[in-house]
């Protein structure tokens, strides 16, 4: 049985940040460069992307530009360009409304600090199986806390039979969390700010509307925001 077309052929890679919660990691090195199991950051998620056939990267760059970019250019697969934010760290949200004129409609976005496991169909597969352009302007892969390494939380969304999303509801503790993999189309960046904003802007109007949807992970997602996290995932990708 043939493996159904992905949705788009291209990635946003979200890079840009800051990696305060990585020092002292950081203070040389942008975080995306930062080796876990053997291999920068980035380059798991690259890999991810070039084994479910997605074949474009955009890579958005500020911190230690140089080595980042110098780092993902390097690559044959995907093919990776960079959208250049040395000038003004533009957040998520500003950072996706630079980078769209690189970008196919819809898109797939990632936080450059990803690590998971698929599950029996990849990340990319499950989601353009589930994208429904007519619909969603936003589907985000989301992950129950059983399945989330290293994480300690409340959560971040509630989602409903149909699979919209919603916000965590003040004292209570929210199911899924957002694992940073998304299927976007261009109608959620529409009308956006000018300069740097975060995507929760766009997000909230999705929801406002209807029009923000989750998908479960059926794979294991690792959080690496600290360099104690480091070692319990090298850990479990060495047993998975």
């Amino acid at each position: 049985m043939s493996t159904p077309p992905l949705a788009s052929d291209t990635a946003l890679i979200l890079a840009a940040g800051l990696g305060k919660r990585m020092r002292p990691l950081t203070a040389s090195q942008p975080k995306p460069l930062v080796r876990v199991a053997g291999k920068a950051l980035i380059d798991h998620a690259l890999d991810r992307l070039a084994e479910a056939g997605v074949t474009r990267a955009v890579v958005n760059v500020h911190y230690l530009a140089d080595a980042l970019e110098a780092h993902v250019l390097a690559r044959a697969v995907p093919k990776v360009t960079v959208s250049d934010e040395r000038a003004v760290l533009l957040e998520t949200g500003g950072g996706m409304i630079k980078a769209q004129p690189q970008l196919p409609d819809p898109f797939f976005a990632l936080n450059a600090d990803n690590i998971w496991l698929d599950g029996p169909k990849s990340a990319f597969s499950d989601l353009s199986r589930r994208w429904d352009p007519e619909a969603m302007d936003a589907l985000l892969l989301v992950v129950p806390h059983a399945r989330a390494a290293n994480f300690s939380g409340p959560g971040d969304f509630h989602m409903d039979p149909l699979g919209r999303l919603s916000r965590r509801r003040d004292g209570r503790i929210a199911p899924f969390i957002f694992t940073g993999i998304q299927l976007i189309s261009h109608r959620l960046l529409r009308d956006a700010p000018d300069g740097p904003f975060s995507t929760n802007i766009l997000w909230d109007r999705a929801i406002a509307e209807g029009r923000m949807f989750g998908m479960s992970f059926t794979g294991l997602w690792f959080e690496v925001g600290t360099p104690q996290a480091i070692r319990p995932t090298e850990e479990a990708l060495q047993g998975g």
